[in-house]
């Protein structure tokens, strides 16, 4: 067949030009071509030249720089314009080979030349635009120009001949002079705004503020459309990975239109508007500023997922098409055809390009392409606008932290556990339901357009099968929301087994040492017994939705078909039946989401309610008082009328003394006319109850001088604080703070701030009451020591050095292994209760204030700390400065040194004034407070080191990181070696590390789930797919045998099964035979459906159980090992470490690995059988799957990386945004005292942004592996139909394998993604198994003793007789001893006291009475049996032991005196009479029952040790040892204990170690222990007398 442009038909010259050039069509297609040949002609070189120099261009974001006008119209334009080009293309090859005797090339070579200039354009546009060459921009105008005049020729000669719309190549070229047209437009429209040609003065343009950010690496909204279509961008990002992890570094900064602080202004503003002027106290509705703020992205959304459902309909019409027109291609064009030629060539009418099979692939192909980008596309949109809502709401919420009222916070109104939820639950379940939102309304109307569809390829039997859909998804959310419910209830008992889990862990060594381990380790497993019930149902649950989906559309299927065959007589044809299959597969998704998303919405206004509660609940009040009252203000206005108003309440006047009125029972001393830095008159303050707690409050904070307020546990000494600093509630009266006169400021230098901006009014009175205030449960940031102490002040050496040395924590900083650079705080290293007070009174010291609040901060050190402290600190470094100090202290000898005194008591004022004062006018107190100084103040003789608790601290702080250095030594060995096992060559260790499945790990899992389970879930699984196989295959035989008898039979068999009717039958037998046949496929059909049903149950529920009974297993066996493991473990690990593997790593194991596993199952299974069966159908198809294959590993290899390493980043940096708010929910105190919460703001704003960054990266990534496995899937698909069109050309097919094959490659495109995000998923997941798993290696401590319990005797031991035998102890066989050959020994019922300095041994000799230590020689025998053999359970309960930090459970006071529930009631009131704590428990509710908040926190510290101590006394042993009980009691209560221990104990054994030497001096027997050795050993007498002696220097600094 020759090829010649305008062909060579017999009897037509095709290159005559009679009737006028421009009448020959040929010619006319020719002169289409010539613009298309002048643009490539031109473009190539310059695009060849432009790429040859681009490396030029230094500034990376300039290549993404897109500016200029009607950028997006372009593309859109540009993409139909390819469009159109294919339909042309089409046409002509369709036309061409209708009926031509030889080929007409000019009917598709100029559409052909059309498709690849369009594609340089667009190229070559980009490039000019990145590069902003605009002049160059002219060769495309002259381009668009001329196309439009050839093309308007060829539509204008159409016209002429009378070729009209109903042609199908009428409407293209009319399509194409359009487009044409519009492009020539936007040309036009670029050279008006942008001035570059014809005009005199171009116009210059910068790029926008992100792109010359070289810190914004999220590039999506300033990409191009055809990279921001298919992620192309994101492409260096997703392959680095693979060479080194992403860091936060590399996803960089968001851009300005998605931080949290832009998106919060518009949300806040959409919230105020709401408030009316008319109407100012009603809530403004969180809805409707949420649609306001964010409401035009939302509908962009949804535009997009609405024209993605529609092409998504174009998949089952195309291949019924595809089925129905396989055979009718042959058919040789009739006679009537040929009029419809002109110019010699045939026109087509419209309809009849689309009954081409071929055609129709690549129409289904484009369909698929265009339907997956715009899913893709709108799903990015909502999740950009769910992050941005998600930081919007954030900052809301910590605005109102900052303001909310502390009455709110301690009476329980609003708890930390509450604001948590808003911040991690209720915020992201809003995101989530912004996420799915567009399913609202995109949903109906697919169900709406599927049943249609349905309708008119089935008739009424289809809408059978859609009502058994529609009436199942009620079910469906019915299961949904018992879901939810069993999931809240899970999340309760689980809220609660953590509670009690942090608690043992916590209080770990005291259950140790009373032997209560397994009593708490049963309560927690009861209480996960509770969990894991709901877990049961949830499972239950969680199955039958699974099942729903799957056999939803088998039932749905069998229902339509069977319906069809009993209405109609007949099964349908193969176009028909599998176009349905396809439709039903479309339906399930959106019901079955449907009653997700109406889940979700539920959630989601449960979640606005609460939100809208916590926005309008109680906040502070105003801060005029900080400022001095109104009164005032007026008053000192009138005094100097230059002054406004408004001033004054910035900056209001001294106050005049003369207001203030003496009480009359003091006289007036001249230094009371001084200033007065705060002054309370007739307060009345409450924390929101009404019931005043402080009453008749009138007292005065002299300026520059130290005032201490003293009184006893409990008697409002904090509150008083509080009340001043504007936290309590205001019954009556009011606080004045007044500001320094001018004249202090200018010379005072170290208040920065007095003279720099000393014209800035609005700075000034926001730092001028800043208080610089360290509270008395010390509250420490998750940050840096040095960032706790200079908390955001400048940083001076000097002054920070300091500091540091007056709160003596140079040692401290000296042991942490990263000196003040190391993190501490919640996540970081716990520090002991006086390392981390110490902390907070530096960070006083360190604040520029004029006024420092310190409340009780002598309350965790030891003495000598605390007169180092008090000299260096107090003394020296704020008295110097002239700051006003306010200290709260139990330590009376410091009152020498107060210059003011304000005694209180149960809430009011006792006495008020100077020591001379009350020494003259209250003789009674003043002796009272003599009788408690028991000691004066001697100068302290600072050479010798006193010891005491801190060092105690300092010992086990250096114990934890010796030991866990060394650990940590020991675990990167292992992993080492592990990496080398794995592979040899080191090159490529890291990346394929990186990119390997943890097989291990996932065996680990399964195994712990049971064998007989993971067995059964195999099989099943496996045979359900094989079943579900079976019913579209048999399908796919009973509509094929219709279509051949039909057709009257032997044209095409293929299989055997319809030989015997040959096409000469009869109608009649032909109808018997029909019948025959469906009673031979109906009850087949209906069986398999039924087993493949009934499969879906199983599987479903076995995987469910199969994760349920790991989860049992692992959560079982991890709470074992911990509990029982020595407690040298938790000295080495961190307390947070353990309680993640307990919480989250949990959680993961119990309700998302199995739901992810089953979905991984299901998919690869799914894809694997659809490829099995296209590969079945067609062979041809297995080429074509080589390279797909190769091409999808590397995607899911790339993307497997990169997600893993997003989704690390995104958990990261997720906690310190959780941290920052509950942190700033602890310390609002401090934070409104130090006046911080600009620059708290502006933290939780940069958290928040880095948490979306990972996010956005995070999803941005999983659209990029989505687009990319739709586009695969949509080859499949192409591949697929273009085998079998090939395939039955030579008839090697019958229609109903067609459509099976077809509908199986349009399921692929479904499951590919899925495929690998669980893939991902999973990988992330087991990752929650491999830490639980690296737990459950720990070695428990050893419980049995040689002996066994009952060989011990009952009443052991009786007499308390303890011999020392050469005793060597160490913590851990790796680490040197730290006791050497010890010995001692103590007579029954002896008091004996053990002093000695720091690291000296005296804590580790405690433990070792419980052989809580490696004792490696020697033994201690007590009452003649050594304890080594003892089991330790029977040991450790028979002792008794008080801590020095107490520790109490929550539960009844009754609880946590009895856990083992022994004890009568007399016994416990008897202990608490001794520890003097009878009348305290008797005021309260329920005496006994009484409830204790976790951790003892209703309580003062000084309750709980005394607490602590009637713990000890119910024990009845005959051998107590307390390890420094008396730390933090003041010194009344002290005295009376020292008297108790001595009289209620007279016959028992005491082991004192002592940190105040004082405490030990009544004792029979005292040991001094020097470096892990006895040094002296002696009757505290003896030892007195010898003057050089350890003890009497100890004695001596004591004094």
């Amino acid at each position: 067949m020759a090829l010649s442009f305008c062909g060579n038909d017999n009897g037509i010259n095709a290159y005559t030009v009679k009737e006028g050039v421009l009448n020959n069509g040929c010619f006319v297609d020719a002169l289409n071509l010539v613009p298309h040949v002048f643009l490539l002609f031109i473009t190539f070189p310059i695009l060849f030249i432009g790429w040859g120099s681009q490396s030029s261009k230094v500034q990376i974001h300039h290549n993404t720089w897109l500016h200029f006008p009607g950028h997006n119209l372009r593309w859109i334009l540009t993409f139909s314009l390819l469009f159109v080009h294919v339909c042309e293309f089409a046409e002509g090859i369709v036309s061409n080979n209708r009926m031509m005797e030889t080929n007409h090339l000019h009917l598709f070579m100029p559409a052909f030349m059309g498709f690849v200039a369009a594609t340089t354009s667009v190229v070559y546009y980009h490039n000019i635009e990145t590069s902003n060459f605009p002049k160059l921009l002219l060769v495309l105008f002259i381009y668009w120009v001329l196309a439009f005049i050839t093309k308007s020729i060829k539509l204008w000669k159409f016209a002429e001949y009378h070729v009209g719309p109903q042609h199908l190549r009428f409407c293209i070229t009319a399509l194409l002079v359009l487009l044409y047209g519009l492009l020539m437009a936007v040309e036009i429209n670029v050279i008006r705004v942008r001035k570059y040609v014809f005009f005199a003065n171009p116009q210059k343009v910068k790029p926008p503020e992100d792109l010359q950010d070289l810190g914004v690496r999220f590039l999506q909204p300033f990409v191009n459309l055809l990279s921001k279509a298919t992620y192309w961008w994101m492409n260096p990002l997703i392959m680095g990975a693979h060479k080194r992890p992403i860091e936060l570094k590399k996803i960089g900064k968001l851009p300005i239109a998605m931080r949290a602080l832009t998106n919060y202004l518009r949300l806040k503003d959409a919230y105020e508007d709401q408030r009316t002027a008319e109407d100012p106290d009603r809530a403004p509705s969180i809805w409707r500023s949420m649609y306001r703020a964010f409401g035009r992205p939302i509908l962009l959304s949804s535009t997009f997922r609405y024209l993605a459902d529609l092409l998504g309909f174009a998949g089952p019409l195309c291949i019924s098409g595809i089925v129905k027109y396989l055979k009718t291609d042959d058919e040789v064009a009739t006679p009537d055809k040929i009029k419809e030629t002109y110019f010699g060539v045939y026109f087509m009418s419209s309809t009849e390009l689309l009954q081409n099979t071929s055609v129709l692939a690549v129409l289904l192909f484009l369909a698929l392409i265009l339907q997956r980008t715009f899913l893709q596309a709108s799903y990015y949109v909502t999740i950009e606008t769910g992050i941005n809502l998600r930081g919007a709401l954030l900052a809301m919420i910590y605005n109102k932290i900052l303001r909310l009222s502390t009455s709110n916070m301690s009476m329980g109104e609003m708890t930390l556990g509450q604001i948590n939820n808003l911040v991690a639950i209720e915020t992201n379940q809003l995101m989530w339901f912004l996420f799915l939102c567009p399913n609202l309304w995109a949903m109906p109307v697919q169900i709406v357009m599927g049943v249609i569809l349905l309708y008119y390829l089935l008739g009424w039997s289809a809408l059978v099968g859609a009502s058994v859909i529609v009436l199942l998804a009620p079910v469906q959310y019915l299961i949904a929301t018992k879901l939810a419910d069993t999931q809240k209830s899970s999340l309760e008992h689980s809220t609660d087994r953590l509670k009690k889990t942090s608690e043992i862990l916590k209080g770990i060594k005291l259950l140790k040492l009373y032997a209560w381990e397994n009593i708490f380790c049963d309560s927690v497993e009861e209480t996960r017994g509770k969990e894991l019930t709901s877990l049961k149902t949830f499972a239950f649950y969680t199955s039958m939705s699974i099942f729903m989906n799957a056999a939803i559309p088998i039932a749905a299927v069998l229902a339509t078909f069977v319906m069809h065959h009993f209405l109609n007589k007949s099964g349908p044809s193969p176009s028909e039946a599998f176009a349905a299959l396809a439709l039903f597969h479309i339906l399930v998704t959106p019901l079955f989401l449907l009653s997700t998303v109406v889940r979700f919405a539920v959630k989601a206004l449960v979640s606005v309610q609460k939100l809208g509660e916590f926005l309008q609940s109680d906040e502070i009040e105003d801060d005029s008082w900080r400022n001095g009252d109104m009164t005032v203000s007026f008053e000192a206005g009138k005094k100097n009328p230059g002054m406004t108003k408004a001033h004054n309440r910035k900056k209001p006047m001294r106050y005049q003394m003369d207001n203030y009125e003496q009480p009359t029972r003091r006289q007036m001393r001249p230094t009371e006319t001084e200033d007065v830095a705060v002054k309370v008159s007739n307060g009345f303050f409450t924390w929101g109850n009404n019931l005043s707690t402080l009453s008749d409050i009138n007292i005065r904070i002299p300026t520059g001088q130290l005032t201490m307020i003293v009184g006893q546990v409990g008697c409002g000494k904090s509150s008083l604080l509080l009340a001043m600093l504007g936290e309590m509630q205001t019954i009556d009266g009011r606080v004045h703070w007044s500001k320094l006169p001018d004249c202090e400021m200018a010379y005072e230098g170290n208040i920065s701030w007095s003279e720099t901006e000393e014209f800035d009014e609005d700075f000034r009175s926001k730092n001028r009451y800043s208080v610089a205030y360290a509270t008395q449960k010390s509250w420490l940031l998750n940050a840096t020591v040095e960032e706790n102490i200079t908390f955001g002040s400048p940083f001076s050496k000097q002054r920070y050095k300091a500091v540091i040395d007056a709160c003596s924590l140079q040692p401290d900083i000296d042991l942490l292994p990263f000196g003040d650079q190391t993190e501490i705080g919640e996540r970081g290293i716990n520090l002991s209760g006086g390392q981390r007070q110490r902390i907070c009174v530096a960070r006083a010291l360190y604040q520029n204030t004029n006024i420092v609040f310190l409340d009780d901060p002598f309350s965790a050190l030891d003495i000598h700390l605390s007169d180092h402290l008090m000299q260096e600190g107090i003394l020296k470094l704020l008295q110097d400065d002239k700051r006003t100090v306010v200290l709260v202290t139990h330590k009376l000898q410091y009152l020498t040194h107060a210059d003011w005194i304000i005694a209180m008591k149960d809430g009011s004022v006792l006495r008020e004034g100077t020591l001379k004062d009350i020494q003259n006018h209250d003789v009674e107190l003043y002796d009272h407070w003599k009788t408690l100084m028991n000691r004066h103040d001697h100068e302290l003789e600072k050479d010798i080191q006193q010891d005491s608790q801190t060092t105690l601290e300092r010992k086990t702080l250096r114990r934890a990181f010796y030991s866990r250095e060394a650990k940590n030594q020991i675990d990167d060995e292992d992993e080492e070696e592990e990496e080398e096992e794995e592979d040899d060559d080191n090159m490529s260790t890291t990346t394929n590390r990186r990119s390997k499945i943890p097989w291990r790990v996932c065996w680990c899992y399964l195994s712990s789930g049971g064998f007989f389970m993971v067995f059964l879930m195999v099989s099943s699984k496996l045979l359900k797919h094989s079943v579900i196989v079976a019913i579209d295959y048999w399908l796919a035989l009973w509509t094929s045998s219709k279509t051949n008898q039909s057709t009257g039979g032997g044209t095409d068999l293929t299989n055997g099964t319809s030989t015997v009717y040959g096409s000469n039958s009869t109608q009649p037998t032909f109808a018997t035979v029909e019948d025959e046949q469906d009673s031979y496929y109906l009850p087949v059909f209906i069986i398999l459906c039924a087993a493949g049903i009934t499969l879906c149950l199983i599987t479903s529920l076995t995987v469910e159980f199969l994760g349920l009974s790991a989860a049992t297993n692992l959560h079982h066996n991890l709470l074992n090992k911990i509990i029982h493991a020595p407690i040298r473990f938790f000295d080495i690990t961190p307390l947070g470490q353990i309680l993640n593997r307990f919480s989250a790593d949990t959680n993961i194991i119990d309700q998302h690995i199995p739901p992810t596993l089953e979905s991984l199952t299901r998919s690869t299974l799914l894809c694997l059988s659809a490829i099995g069966v296209i590969s079945s159908i067609t062979p041809a198809f297995l080429i074509a799957l080589v390279p797909l294959a190769v091409a999808f590993y590397f995607i899911q290899k790339y993307f497997r990386v990169a997600s893993k390493d997003l989704q690390d980043l995104d958990d990261s940096t997720q906690l310190p945004l959780l941290c920052h708010f509950s942190e700033t929910a602890e310390g609002l105190t401090t934070i409104r005292a130090f006046r911080h919460e600009a620059r708290f703001k502006q933290r939780m704003l940069e958290l928040t942004d880095t948490n979306n960054t990972a996010y956005l990266f995070l999803s941005a990534a999983n659209r990029w592996l989505e687009v990319r496995t739709d586009y695969l899937g949509a080859v499949i698909v192409l591949t697929a139909a273009g085998a079998s069109i090939w395939s039955s050309l030579y008839g090697l097919l019958r229609g109903g394998l067609v459509g099976l094959g077809l509908t199986y490659a349009l399921t692929v495109t479904n499951y590919l993604n899925w495929v690998v995000r669980n893939l991902a998923d999973l990988e992330v997941q087991m990752a929650a198994v491999k830490k639980v798993n690296s737990f459950l290696g720990t070695e428990s401590e050893n419980y049995e003793g040689s002996m066994g319990a009952s060989q011990v005797p009952e009443n052991w031991p009786q007499e308390g007789e303890i011999k020392i035998q050469d005793l060597c102890v160490r913590y851990d066989p790796m680490l040197k001893p730290v006791l050497k050959h010890v010995n001692a020994y103590i007579e029954p019922g002896q008091k004996v006291g053990i002093c000695g300095r720091t690291g000296s041994g005296k804590s580790s000799l405690s433990l070792a009475f419980f052989n809580m230590v490696d004792i490696f020689e020697g033994k201690i025998v007590i009452d003649g049996i050594d304890i080594c053999k003892l089991p330790l359970q029977t040991l450790r309960s028979r002792l008794s032991i008080i801590l020095q930090d107490p520790v109490l459970f929550s539960g009844s006071i009754r609880f946590n005196l009895d856990p083992e529930r022994t004890c009568t009631d007399d016994r416990l009131w008897e202990a608490l009479e001794i520890a003097q704590l009878k009348n305290m428990v008797k005021a309260l509710p329920g005496g006994l029952d009484a409830v204790v908040t976790e951790g003892g926190e209703n309580f003062s510290v000084g309750q709980r040790q005394l607490f602590c101590l009637a713990r000890a006394f119910v024990r009845k042993s005959s051998i107590l040892i307390m390890d420094e009980a008396t730390a933090s009691i003041d010194m009344a209560t002290e005295n009376i204990l020292q008297k108790v221990v001595m009289t209620a104990f007279a016959d028992r054994t005491v082991v004192t170690i002592a940190h105040r030497v004082h405490t030990i001096l009544t004792a029979d027997l005292v040991i001094v222990m020097k470096r892990g050795n006895i040094l002296e050993y002696d009757k505290p007498e003896t030892l007195l007398e010898q003057e050089d002696g350890m003890f009497a220097s100890f004695v001596k600094a004591d004094m």
